[in-house]
Protein backbone atom coordinates (compact mmCIF):
# COMPACT_ATOMS: atom_id res chain seq x y z
CA UNK A 1 0.00 0.00 0.00
CA UNK A 2 1.23 3.21 -1.11
CA UNK A 3 0.44 6.11 2.01
CA UNK A 4 -0.98 8.99 0.84
CA UNK A 5 -3.39 7.52 -1.60
CA UNK A 6 -6.91 7.59 -0.70
CA UNK A 7 -6.52 11.30 0.22
CA UNK A 8 -5.47 11.38 -3.46
CA UNK A 9 -8.45 9.02 -4.56
CA UNK A 10 -10.95 11.05 -2.81
CA UNK A 11 -9.86 14.55 -4.17
CA UNK A 12 -10.18 12.84 -7.45
CA UNK A 13 -13.18 13.59 -9.99
CA UNK A 14 -15.86 10.60 -9.43
CA UNK A 15 -16.82 10.18 -13.29
CA UNK A 16 -13.19 9.47 -13.89
CA UNK A 17 -12.29 6.91 -10.77
CA UNK A 18 -15.53 5.26 -12.15
CA UNK A 19 -14.37 5.01 -15.63
CA UNK A 20 -10.70 3.89 -14.44
CA UNK A 21 -12.34 1.20 -12.51
CA UNK A 22 -14.61 0.10 -14.89
CA UNK A 23 -11.57 -0.05 -18.21
CA UNK A 24 -9.05 -1.93 -15.49
CA UNK A 25 -11.52 -4.60 -14.30
CA UNK A 26 -12.52 -4.91 -17.83
CA UNK A 27 -9.08 -5.30 -18.73
CA UNK A 28 -8.24 -7.99 -15.82
CA UNK A 29 -11.75 -10.31 -16.71
CA UNK A 30 -10.83 -10.14 -20.54
CA UNK A 31 -6.97 -11.55 -20.24
CA UNK A 32 -4.39 -10.37 -17.86
CA UNK A 33 -1.19 -8.88 -19.82
CA UNK A 34 1.53 -11.56 -21.13
CA UNK A 35 5.06 -10.78 -20.26
CA UNK A 36 7.82 -12.14 -22.16
CA UNK A 37 11.75 -11.90 -22.34
CA UNK A 38 13.28 -11.96 -25.61
CA UNK A 39 16.87 -11.37 -27.12
CA UNK A 40 17.08 -8.77 -29.45
CA UNK A 41 19.94 -6.71 -31.78
CA UNK A 42 22.96 -5.01 -29.89
CA UNK A 43 23.95 -6.36 -25.70
CA UNK A 44 20.59 -5.34 -24.77
CA UNK A 45 16.81 -7.22 -23.65
CA UNK A 46 13.85 -6.13 -23.78
CA UNK A 47 10.74 -7.11 -21.66
CA UNK A 48 7.06 -6.20 -23.68
CA UNK A 49 3.99 -6.59 -23.04
CA UNK A 50 1.69 -8.42 -25.82
CA UNK A 51 -0.18 -4.93 -27.71
CA UNK A 52 -3.70 -4.68 -26.36
CA UNK A 53 -3.43 -6.70 -22.85
CA UNK A 54 -2.61 -3.59 -20.75
CA UNK A 55 -1.23 -3.86 -17.28
CA UNK A 56 -3.87 -2.21 -14.73
CA UNK A 57 -1.30 0.24 -13.73
CA UNK A 58 -1.20 1.85 -17.01
CA UNK A 59 -4.58 2.53 -16.90
CA UNK A 60 -4.64 3.95 -14.05
CA UNK A 61 -2.16 5.76 -12.10
CA UNK A 62 -1.57 6.25 -8.29
CA UNK A 63 -2.40 9.83 -9.10
CA UNK A 64 -5.74 8.61 -9.85
CA UNK A 65 -5.14 9.67 -13.85
CA UNK A 66 -6.67 7.77 -16.65
CA UNK A 67 -3.75 6.76 -18.74
CA UNK A 68 -3.94 5.32 -22.94
CA UNK A 69 -3.49 1.19 -23.08
CA UNK A 70 -0.53 -0.53 -25.09
CA UNK A 71 2.68 -1.56 -24.21
CA UNK A 72 4.12 -0.69 -21.21
CA UNK A 73 7.30 -2.98 -20.70
CA UNK A 74 9.90 -2.11 -22.56
CA UNK A 75 13.16 -2.76 -20.05
CA UNK A 76 17.00 -2.66 -21.18
CA UNK A 77 18.99 -4.91 -19.20
CA UNK A 78 22.57 -5.56 -19.74
CA UNK A 79 24.28 -8.06 -21.78
CA UNK A 80 25.00 -9.76 -18.49
CA UNK A 81 21.77 -10.99 -17.88
CA UNK A 82 20.07 -13.66 -19.94
CA UNK A 83 16.70 -14.39 -18.86
CA UNK A 84 14.53 -17.52 -20.20
CA UNK A 85 11.14 -16.32 -21.53
CA UNK A 86 8.40 -15.90 -19.17
CA UNK A 87 4.61 -16.36 -20.03
CA UNK A 88 1.59 -14.83 -18.05
CA UNK A 89 -0.90 -17.18 -17.71
CA UNK A 90 -4.35 -15.86 -18.18
CA UNK A 91 -6.57 -14.98 -15.09
CA UNK A 92 -8.20 -17.86 -13.15
CA UNK A 93 -11.27 -17.16 -10.96
CA UNK A 94 -11.39 -19.76 -8.89
CA UNK A 95 -8.08 -19.81 -6.38
CA UNK A 96 -8.73 -23.86 -5.70
CA UNK A 97 -6.43 -24.08 -8.72
CA UNK A 98 -3.25 -22.54 -7.03
CA UNK A 99 -0.60 -25.30 -7.01
CA UNK A 100 -2.03 -27.79 -9.56
CA UNK A 101 0.51 -28.10 -11.84
CA UNK A 102 3.70 -30.37 -11.35
CA UNK A 103 5.37 -27.57 -11.58
CA UNK A 104 4.37 -25.70 -8.68
CA UNK A 105 2.49 -28.17 -6.31
CA UNK A 106 3.25 -27.73 -2.90
CA UNK A 107 3.60 -30.87 -0.61
CA UNK A 108 0.46 -31.75 1.42
CA UNK A 109 -2.84 -31.96 1.05
CA UNK A 110 -5.14 -28.40 -0.04
CA UNK A 111 -7.24 -29.09 3.06
CA UNK A 112 -4.64 -29.30 5.77
CA UNK A 113 -2.85 -26.28 3.61
CA UNK A 114 -6.57 -24.19 3.89
CA UNK A 115 -6.66 -25.34 7.78
CA UNK A 116 -3.01 -24.12 8.64
CA UNK A 117 -3.22 -21.10 6.65
CA UNK A 118 -6.54 -19.68 8.54
CA UNK A 119 -4.38 -20.87 11.65
CA UNK A 120 -1.51 -18.83 11.14
CA UNK A 121 -3.71 -15.55 9.08
CA UNK A 122 -3.57 -12.89 12.03
CA UNK A 123 -4.70 -10.48 9.58
CA UNK A 124 -8.26 -10.07 8.26
CA UNK A 125 -8.44 -9.18 4.65
CA UNK A 126 -10.32 -5.73 3.83
CA UNK A 127 -13.62 -7.52 2.21
CA UNK A 128 -13.32 -5.81 -0.97
CA UNK A 129 -16.26 -6.80 -3.73
CA UNK A 130 -13.90 -6.89 -6.56
CA UNK A 131 -11.06 -9.32 -5.81
CA UNK A 132 -10.59 -11.18 -8.81
CA UNK A 133 -7.07 -13.96 -9.01
CA UNK A 134 -4.41 -12.92 -11.54
CA UNK A 135 -2.18 -15.25 -12.18
CA UNK A 136 2.38 -15.22 -12.70
CA UNK A 137 5.02 -17.47 -13.55
CA UNK A 138 7.97 -17.07 -12.06
CA UNK A 139 10.79 -19.46 -10.80
CA UNK A 140 8.99 -22.44 -12.69
CA UNK A 141 6.29 -21.50 -10.48
CA UNK A 142 2.49 -20.23 -10.85
CA UNK A 143 1.90 -17.57 -8.58
CA UNK A 144 -1.53 -16.51 -8.26
CA UNK A 145 -2.03 -13.10 -6.24
CA UNK A 146 -5.63 -11.97 -4.87
CA UNK A 147 -5.76 -8.34 -6.11
CA UNK A 148 -8.81 -5.55 -6.24
CA UNK A 149 -9.15 -2.56 -8.15
CA UNK A 150 -10.94 -0.97 -4.76
CA UNK A 151 -7.50 -0.58 -2.96
CA UNK A 152 -3.80 0.81 -4.69
CA UNK A 153 -2.32 -1.57 -2.09
CA UNK A 154 -4.18 -4.40 -3.62
CA UNK A 155 -2.71 -3.81 -6.99
CA UNK A 156 0.37 -5.32 -9.17
CA UNK A 157 2.53 -2.31 -10.14
CA UNK A 158 4.58 -2.58 -13.08
CA UNK A 159 7.97 -2.32 -10.79
CA UNK A 160 7.12 -5.11 -8.72
CA UNK A 161 6.90 -7.48 -12.09
CA UNK A 162 10.51 -5.77 -13.25
CA UNK A 163 12.14 -6.08 -9.78
CA UNK A 164 10.71 -9.64 -9.68
CA UNK A 165 12.55 -10.81 -13.24
CA UNK A 166 15.81 -9.11 -11.75
CA UNK A 167 15.27 -11.14 -8.48
CA UNK A 168 14.87 -14.25 -10.33
CA UNK A 169 17.50 -13.78 -12.61
CA UNK A 170 19.75 -12.97 -10.65
CA UNK A 171 19.73 -15.24 -7.68
CA UNK A 172 23.22 -16.79 -7.45
CA UNK A 173 24.63 -12.93 -8.39
CA UNK A 174 22.55 -11.82 -5.11
CA UNK A 175 23.30 -15.11 -3.19
CA UNK A 176 19.21 -15.03 -1.90
CA UNK A 177 19.48 -18.28 0.05
CA UNK A 178 18.69 -17.36 3.44
CA UNK A 179 19.16 -13.75 2.71
CA UNK A 180 17.26 -11.36 5.09
CA UNK A 181 15.22 -9.10 3.44
CA UNK A 182 12.38 -6.53 4.15
CA UNK A 183 10.15 -5.27 1.74
CA UNK A 184 8.80 -1.53 2.13
CA UNK A 185 5.55 -0.93 0.43
CA UNK A 186 4.79 -4.88 -0.28
CA UNK A 187 1.15 -4.58 -1.40
CA UNK A 188 -0.32 -7.83 -2.71
CA UNK A 189 2.92 -9.07 -2.36
CA UNK A 190 4.40 -10.80 -5.59
CA UNK A 191 8.07 -9.20 -4.66
CA UNK A 192 7.94 -10.98 -1.56
CA UNK A 193 6.54 -13.90 -2.49
CA UNK A 194 9.26 -14.64 -5.19
CA UNK A 195 12.01 -13.88 -2.66
CA UNK A 196 10.71 -16.11 -0.90
CA UNK A 197 10.47 -18.76 -3.32
CA UNK A 198 13.92 -17.90 -4.11
CA UNK A 199 15.07 -18.92 -0.87
CA UNK A 200 15.39 -15.24 1.65
CA UNK A 201 13.94 -14.70 4.71
CA UNK A 202 11.17 -12.21 4.45
CA UNK A 203 9.68 -9.70 5.94
CA UNK A 204 6.79 -7.94 3.88
CA UNK A 205 5.66 -4.54 5.23
CA UNK A 206 2.86 -2.03 4.81
CA UNK A 207 -0.04 0.19 5.62
CA UNK A 208 -2.39 -1.63 8.65
CA UNK A 209 -5.58 -1.52 5.81
CA UNK A 210 -2.96 -3.65 3.27
CA UNK A 211 -2.07 -6.61 6.02
CA UNK A 212 -5.01 -8.90 5.56
CA UNK A 213 -4.67 -9.33 1.74
CA UNK A 214 -0.60 -9.46 1.94
CA UNK A 215 -0.79 -12.10 4.54
CA UNK A 216 -3.33 -14.22 2.52
CA UNK A 217 -1.40 -14.35 -0.50
CA UNK A 218 1.74 -14.92 1.08
CA UNK A 219 0.64 -17.90 2.70
CA UNK A 220 -1.47 -19.32 0.24
CA UNK A 221 1.69 -19.56 -1.95
CA UNK A 222 4.52 -19.80 0.38
CA UNK A 223 3.26 -22.33 3.03
CA UNK A 224 4.75 -25.51 2.62
CA UNK A 225 6.86 -24.45 0.04
CA UNK A 226 9.65 -22.21 0.95
CA UNK A 227 12.53 -22.93 3.25
CA UNK A 228 11.51 -19.46 5.66
CA UNK A 229 7.46 -18.79 6.02
CA UNK A 230 7.67 -14.92 5.01
CA UNK A 231 6.41 -12.46 8.39
CA UNK A 232 4.13 -9.56 7.76
CA UNK A 233 4.54 -6.26 9.87
CA UNK A 234 3.10 -2.95 10.29
CA UNK A 235 5.20 -0.14 9.07
CA UNK A 236 3.74 3.08 8.81
CA UNK A 237 6.65 5.39 6.77
CA UNK A 238 9.21 7.59 9.21
CA UNK A 239 6.80 6.65 12.39
CA UNK A 240 7.75 4.14 15.53
CA UNK A 241 10.64 2.91 13.47
CA UNK A 242 12.47 2.28 16.72
CA UNK A 243 9.89 0.10 18.33
CA UNK A 244 8.82 -2.25 15.63
CA UNK A 245 12.75 -2.44 13.83
CA UNK A 246 15.11 -1.71 16.22
CA UNK A 247 18.78 -1.94 15.07
CA UNK A 248 20.32 -3.58 18.06
CA UNK A 249 18.44 -6.99 17.05
CA UNK A 250 17.63 -6.50 13.36
CA UNK A 251 19.59 -6.86 10.29
CA UNK A 252 18.75 -6.59 7.07
CA UNK A 253 20.84 -7.99 3.68
CA UNK A 254 18.31 -6.32 1.50
CA UNK A 255 15.54 -3.92 1.16
CA UNK A 256 13.07 -3.96 -1.83
CA UNK A 257 10.93 -1.57 -3.10
CA UNK A 258 8.51 -0.76 -5.80
CA UNK A 259 6.89 1.54 -7.38
CA UNK A 260 6.83 3.44 -3.67
CA UNK A 261 7.53 6.92 -5.32
CA UNK A 262 5.02 8.70 -7.08
CA UNK A 263 3.03 12.31 -6.69
CA UNK A 264 2.46 11.86 -2.62
CA UNK A 265 3.29 13.85 0.57
CA UNK A 266 5.31 10.89 2.32
CA UNK A 267 8.22 11.25 0.50
CA UNK A 268 10.78 12.50 2.83
CA UNK A 269 9.34 9.89 5.57
CA UNK A 270 9.91 7.13 3.30
CA UNK A 271 13.31 8.39 2.61
CA UNK A 272 14.14 8.78 6.16
CA UNK A 273 12.39 5.21 6.30
CA UNK A 274 14.73 3.74 4.09
CA UNK A 275 17.40 5.49 5.32
CA UNK A 276 17.08 4.01 9.09
CA UNK A 277 16.80 0.18 7.51
CA UNK A 278 20.12 0.36 5.74
CA UNK A 279 23.30 -0.45 7.28
CA UNK A 280 26.48 -1.37 6.57
CA UNK A 281 26.53 -3.99 3.67
CA UNK A 282 22.35 -3.35 3.46
CA UNK A 283 21.63 -3.28 -0.35
CA UNK A 284 18.68 -1.39 -0.95
CA UNK A 285 16.57 -2.56 -4.91
CA UNK A 286 14.30 -0.04 -5.63
CA UNK A 287 12.25 -0.48 -8.54
CA UNK A 288 10.02 2.19 -10.28
CA UNK A 289 8.27 3.63 -12.76
CA UNK A 290 8.82 7.35 -13.34
CA UNK A 291 5.37 9.09 -13.88
CA UNK A 292 6.04 12.97 -12.11
CA UNK A 293 8.81 15.38 -12.02
CA UNK A 294 8.43 14.69 -8.04
CA UNK A 295 9.87 11.27 -8.97
CA UNK A 296 12.71 12.61 -9.70
CA UNK A 297 13.35 15.53 -7.51
CA UNK A 298 13.40 12.19 -4.44
CA UNK A 299 15.53 10.39 -6.94
CA UNK A 300 18.09 13.16 -6.48
CA UNK A 301 17.69 13.20 -2.56
CA UNK A 302 17.94 9.49 -2.82
CA UNK A 303 21.50 9.90 -4.37
CA UNK A 304 22.46 12.59 -2.00
CA UNK A 305 22.52 9.75 1.07
CA UNK A 306 22.94 6.80 -1.39
CA UNK A 307 25.41 5.26 -3.32
CA UNK A 308 23.02 4.69 -5.87
CA UNK A 309 23.77 2.47 -9.40
CA UNK A 310 21.53 2.03 -12.52
CA UNK A 311 20.77 -1.60 -12.81
CA UNK A 312 18.36 -1.78 -15.36
CA UNK A 313 16.08 1.15 -16.84
CA UNK A 314 12.99 1.41 -20.18
CA UNK A 315 13.29 4.51 -21.60
CA UNK A 316 9.98 3.94 -23.31
CA UNK A 317 8.10 2.80 -19.68
CA UNK A 318 10.33 4.74 -17.72
CA UNK A 319 10.73 1.86 -15.00
CA UNK A 320 14.30 2.02 -13.49
CA UNK A 321 15.87 0.10 -11.41
CA UNK A 322 18.38 1.45 -9.13
CA UNK A 323 20.37 -0.27 -6.31
CA UNK A 324 21.10 2.44 -3.36
CA UNK A 325 24.24 1.34 -0.29
CA UNK A 326 24.07 4.17 2.01
CA UNK A 327 26.83 6.27 2.19
CA UNK A 328 28.61 6.30 5.71
CA UNK A 329 30.58 9.64 6.56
Amino acid sequence: MLPGLLPLCSAAPGWQLWVAAFLVQGTKLKSRCSFRLSRCKGDKLHLSEALGNSDPAELLDPAGSLLPSGPVMDACLSSEQQPRPLEEAPSTPDDETLHTDDTSRCPGDSNEIEASLRSLQKFVPTNYPSYTQENYQFVGKKIVIQESIESYGAVVWPGAVALCQYLEEHTEELNLRGAKILEIGAGPGLVSIVASILGAQVTATDLPDVLGNLQYNLLKNTLNCTTYLPEVKELVWGEGLEQSFPKSTLYYDYVLASDVVYHHYFLDKLLATMVYLCQPGTVLLWANKFRFSTDYEFLDKFKQVFDTTLLAESQESSIKLFKGILKWD
